[in-house]
């Protein structure tokens, strides 16, 4: 009982705005039809094609995440293993601070055809265009935080006998985390969305291929099916993340409170 009570003092504003959107939409499509019912159905039409479609849609979930956490991984390890040695020397973040900032807003997606040309797979070339939208966030994280780290706590460290990798790994690196978790969490978005894209040109499963798929039919009750479906899979992945960098990053949140 005290579960379900917190989830409702957490999450109970939530609900009403989810029940009011609800509401909202049945009244403006099949309520009052101020809506082409081609284009937006009916929960009453889309309800259906989401349980019919829930096979189909599983297998493209677990397609998509084969997709998205091998890469996200990939991106994350080499965002923060780059971020910590361009941060670590500061001669060496100067001379490459204005080509992080040239490189780093370019569009993943215009990359897109290149890496089809490139890369020897669908798969590969999909996997080339999230990497680009994981790297860069968490990179720039990881040498924020780095480089935001106040001299005299290194210089107390080093005085307390922390150096080479014991001051990187309790003193740097805790330190920077915050900031490499925000970079993480900017990341994990741009990923979602390039996933998306990826899928509806570069690939032929997931969740994203699922959505375009339909479109190209008209079958706007399974695309809506779809989107309410990877809605879902988003909201439960950002939540278990949120948890993580909560539980990662404790002394923040109870510096925070005291």
């Amino acid at each position: 009982m005290d579960g379900l009570k917190r989830f409702f003092q957490n999450y109970g504003g939530t609900l009403l705005i989810l029940a009011g959107a609800f509401v909202l939409y049945e009244l403006v499509t099949e309520g009052l039809g101020l809506l082409s019912q081609v284009l937006f159905p009916g929960f009453s039409k889309i309800g259906p094609r989401l349980v019919s479609s829930l096979p189909k849609l599983i297998d493209c979930f677990f397609s998509s995440m084969y997709l998205l956490i091998p890469t996200y991984i990939v991106g994350a390890v080499s965002g923060v293993l780059l971020g910590i040695i361009i941060g670590l020397r500061p001669r060496l973040h100067k001379s490459l601070k204005p080509i992080i900032f040239g490189l780093s807003p370019l569009p993943p997606s215009m990359l897109t055809p290149y890496f089809i040309a490139v890369m020897p797979t669908f798969y590969l070339s999909s996997c080339g265009v999230i990497f680009i939208g994981v790297f860069w966030p968490i990179l720039s994280g990881t040498i924020n935080g780095i480089v935001m780290i106040e001299q005299k706590y290194l210089d107390n460290a080093k005085v307390l006998g922390f150096t080479g990798w014991k001051l990187l790994f309790y003193i740097i690196i805790p330190a920077a985390s915050p900031m490499i978790f925000a970079g993480m969490g900017t990341a994990l978005n741009f990923a979602f969305i390039l996933l998306g894209i990826a899928e509806m040109f570069a690939t032929t499963s997931g969740l994203g291929y699922y959505i375009q798929y339909y479109a190209d039919f008209s079958d706007y009750a399974r695309v809506l099916a779809g989107l309410l479906f990877t809605t879902v899979v988003i909201v439960t992945i950002m939540v278990l993340f949120d948890r993580l960098k909560k539980k990662t990053l404790f002394w923040t949140i109870n510096k925070d409170m005291g």
